[in-house]
């Protein structure tokens, strides 16, 4: 059975499977204050061309979304995204969980607006009644989106322009990162992502690590007792160590950008396998997520041979289906699909 269901179905890179075994032995003091994680740290701020950046290492994409969003929310304020944003779709309320409203605005192919994030926050503080109201306190977008799609470096820019005009840092959720930076197309760059947000993180989850996000603060701008916060979330890894040695070693040798890259590569050939075929691709994306709207004997036939994500109903005789590439997605793999469409 092939399986194209997410990109985080294998356990992790076989750098990063070596790595754990050759510090297995050693001993390290807990809470990422060893000099792996500070290894790792040094090379993800050469990579960001933030020698000063702030970096901390956490377990899982919802769990690092509600530790930022907690900590550089005002506890009077909302995090604003769009309807399909992560924290409002599957993260199962753990936003509002932790106290702070979801305020969304309609997405575009998965994309916030500028203009319309603009038009909402003027719309808010021109209501008298706005003191009784959920602030908008910051603002939340994600590389790639939920559909696959990018934001181009002007579109970011201008959401950073209109978010800090109300006073809100622009966070963005890069658990999909690697895929999103070396995806066709991409004009943003690591260090202009870090010159343009306020606090974005570094996937590892779904590009190669065994689990693992980095969170980069990067103007200097980190919440005071950060580390207080995240062990409040019961987000503080003790082994801390086992974060480290992942990210360093994705961030040795380009390995990061370098596996991500494949998975953008093998989703390029597939999806030119689908037009040539004559399917319908639901979003015009250049990341590893495709979908694609499906009859329901087609999904039958093909579940038969590979899996698949579900994504939602489109009416009541189709349906968006997903396939997404990894980093270890091999061409093997690709071809198979391939002769199954």
């Amino acid at each position: 059975m092939l399986s194209f269901e997410n990109d985080y179905s294998r356990a992790a890179h076989p750098a990063i499977l070596d790595a754990l075994a050759r510090i297995n032995d050693n001993l390290y003091p807990g809470y990422g204050s060893d000099p792996i994680c500070e290894s790792a740290k040094c090379k993800i701020r050469t990579a960001c061309g933030k020698p000063d950046a702030d970096v901390w290492f956490l377990v899982g994409g919802t769990q690092t979304n509600q530790v930022v969003i907690d900590a550089i929310t005002p506890a009077y304020a909302g995090v604003v995204t769009v309807s399909s944003g992560h924290p409002n779709v599957h993260e199962a309320g753990a936003i509002e969980y932790s106290g702070h409203k979801v305020l969304t605005l309609p997405h575009h192919d998965g994309k916030m607006d500028a203009d319309e994030l603009d038009e909402y926050c003027a719309t808010f503080y021109a209501d008298d009644n706005h003191e009784h109201m959920v602030f908008p306190g910051c603002v939340y977008v994600s590389i790639s989106t939920e559909y696959g799609t990018m934001y181009t470096k002007a579109e970011l820019e201008r959401l950073a322009e209109v978010a800090h005009r109300y006073d809100m840092p622009l966070f963005v959720d890069g658990a999909r990162l690697g895929y999103g930076l070396t995806a066709t197309g991409c004009d943003v760059t690591l260090p202009e992502l870090a010159d343009i947000c306020d606090v974005f993180y570094i996937g590892g989850t779904k590009v190669g690590a065994m689990f693992g996000e980095a969170v980069v603060f990067t103007k200097r701008n980190t919440p005071k007792h950060f580390l207080t916060i995240i062990k409040q979330h019961g987000a503080l890894l003790a082994k801390g160590f086992l974060l480290g040695v992942q990210f360093d070693t994705l961030f040795t040798d380009d390995l990061y950008f370098r596996i991500a890259r494949n998975a953008n590569e093998q989703a390029d050939r597939i999806r030119k396998a689908l037009r040539d075929k004559g399917y319908t691709l639901t979003f015009d994306a250049p990341t590893n997520q495709i979908f694609i709207t499906l009859d329901q004997s087609t999904i039958d036939r093909l579940e038969q041979h590979v899996r698949l994500g579900f994504m939602e109903k489109a009416d009541d005789t189709h349906t968006v289906m997903r396939i997404c590439t990894s980093w270890a997605t091999t061409d093997e793999e690709t071809d198979a699909l391939i002769a199954l469409l």
